[in-house]
């Protein structure tokens, strides 16, 4: 479910709430192949199944970056910002992958809105992310990301 605020005032309402989830998402060894070639980051463990199955993590994993690259339209189901202009990634405060998505896995994301500061023309966003891998415990990538939205 998309939580909806309504401009900038609507952001600062929500901050310190859990803003709900992405809907769960299957990453696909052809999704890391194609990552594998536009990064030029043919790692075995990402892209030789056969051989990865006898690697530390018993199959091909997804990159931490392929799973970083998908906070866009994971976060795009978990928050719309209506009466701005526009909206921009600005960063990162903070990137950890505690643990590896196998392919063949599903994420998800989960957004807490952890801050909103006044800026000239909008405000500076961060966000609080975190990639769940079903069935496991531990997330895949927690993010403390930033954005900007213009009024």
């Amino acid at each position: 479910m998309t939580t909806t605020v309504q401009g900038i005032d609507g952001l600062k309402e929500k901050i310190g709430e859990h803003l709900g989830y992405s809907d769960w998402k299957e990453i696909t060894q052809d999704q890391v192949n194609l990552f594998a070639d536009a990064t030029g980051d043919h790692q075995w463990i990402h892209v030789d199944p056969e051989r990865a199955k006898a690697g530390p993590f018993g199959g091909p994993i997804a990159h931490g970056y392929l799973t970083l690259s998908l906070a866009p339209v994971m976060m795009g189901e978990v928050l719309r910002v209506e009466g701005i202009s526009m909206g921009v990634n600005y960063g990162l405060n903070k990137l950890r992958f505690p643990s590896p998505v196998p392919v063949g896995g599903k994420l998800r994301l989960g957004g807490t809105l952890a801050g909103v500061e006044d800026i000239s023309g909008g405000a500076q966003v961060t966000i609080d992310m975190t990639f769940e891998v079903e069935g496991k415990d531990k997330p895949a990538c927690v993010a403390q990301a930033v954005y900007r939205y213009y009024v």
